[in-house]
């Protein structure tokens, strides 16, 4: 006589799967690690070595999950990337007037400090090297695609008169991107202001203005 096995039951955790699950856990822990260490030293100026001697193993078992030290970081980019791009056109589809989503994409560019302090920090200090490298073609392509983004928002609002006429889209938008990405040097979680607070002070200085009183610039001929 055989018995049914319950159909709603969970199937046995086999060794294989518990394995493969350790090894994915344990390759997210080395990029992480990996991507700490490329923001304090530089990408360039960290080996192989380095990063298996802070996570307690030896080169060749940082091998067995990557095949370079390029590879590492090209995972901790295209994730910041991705993620930052998936971000940004949600808040475009989303709808919105255009100084609400504009203000939106202030909030999740300061939003990313916090998760990806280190990937930022690389893409400040080691642009210029990684993008000679055609494997590396894609962070030029998401530069692009992002200010594309941004500087449509700008013109958007534009011409619904919610922003100024007399001022350069372009121009504008690389100055609000400098302005968020450079805070990962100076902002320290734990402080006065976390990440919220802080894109809803620089919103404030955006919209807002810092002098009182009537508008002192005038427009260019």
């Amino acid at each position: 006589m055989t018995t049914r096995k319950n159909p709603t039951a969970a199937p046995p955790k086999t060794k294989r799967a518990a394995t493969s699950g350790s090894a994915s856990e344990r390759r997210d822990h080395l990029v992480k690690l990996a991507a700490e260490i490329f923001a304090r030293k530089g990408f360039q100026a960290t080996t192989v070595r380095e990063i298996a001697n802070e996570a307690g193993i030896l080169s060749g078992s940082l091998y067995h999950h990557f095949d370079s030290k390029e590879t590492i970081v090209d995972e901790v980019l295209s994730t910041f990337l991705d993620d930052l791009i998936a971000r940004y056109r949600a808040a475009l589809e989303s709808g919105g007037e255009p100084r609400a989503v504009l203000s939106e994409m202030v909030r999740i560019g300061f939003g990313t400090l916090e998760p990806h302090r280190a990937a930022i920090t690389v893409m400040q200090n080691d642009w210029n090297y990684l993008r000679q490298f055609p494997r590396f073609n894609y962070l030029v392509k998401a530069e692009d695609d992002v200010e594309q983004m941004w500087v449509r928002q700008i013109k958007a609002g534009q011409a619904a008169g919610q922003f100024r006429a007399d001022v350069d889209p372009k121009l504008t938008y690389r100055m609000i991107r400098d302005t968020i990405w450079v805070a990962v040097r100076w902002f320290r979680p734990g402080g006065r202001l976390n990440t919220t607070g802080l894109a809803e002070h620089y919103i404030t200085v955006l919209f807002d203005g810092l002098a009182t009183g009537e508008r002192t610039t005038q427009s260019q001929a």
